[in-house]
């Protein structure tokens, strides 16, 4: 038999699935097992519509988004190429043609 892993919440080792989930008996937190494995990678980026982000990928401003010291604006439909992923409060660092290097909340793009 294949041990699951522990609940992410409490560490209990009494986990078990159900049909699609994992749930833990003990705290009764209920998960998917593919956020089981997507949780071992590290942490995990999604855009606007629930798509998970990675580096490299390309994304699509939704707003138009200011630019602090500046009097100019990202306008929505803005192309971003070769993103790169960082564990902040603007998760997504990219080059962005006009502007140079920036640093986006993933909540504001969406996958190209």
């Amino acid at each position: 038999m294949t041990e699951l892993a522990p609940c992410p919440i409490c560490q209990s080792p009494y986990t078990y699935a159900l049909e699609s989930l994992l749930v833990c008996p003990e705290c009764g937190h209920e998960w998917k097992l593919a956020e089981e494995s997507a949780s071992e990678e590290g942490f995990v980026v999604k855009d606007s519509n629930g798509n998970i982000l990675q580096n490299g990928d390309t994304v699509i401003t939704i707003k138009n988004l200011p630019v602090k010291g500046s009097s100019q604006t990202i306008k929505a439909g803005t192309k971003v190429k070769n993103i790169r992923l960082v564990d902040s409060d603007h998760n997504i660092d990219c080059k962005i043609d006009g502007f140079g290097a920036m640093a986006l909340k993933s909540e504001f793009v969406k996958k190209a």
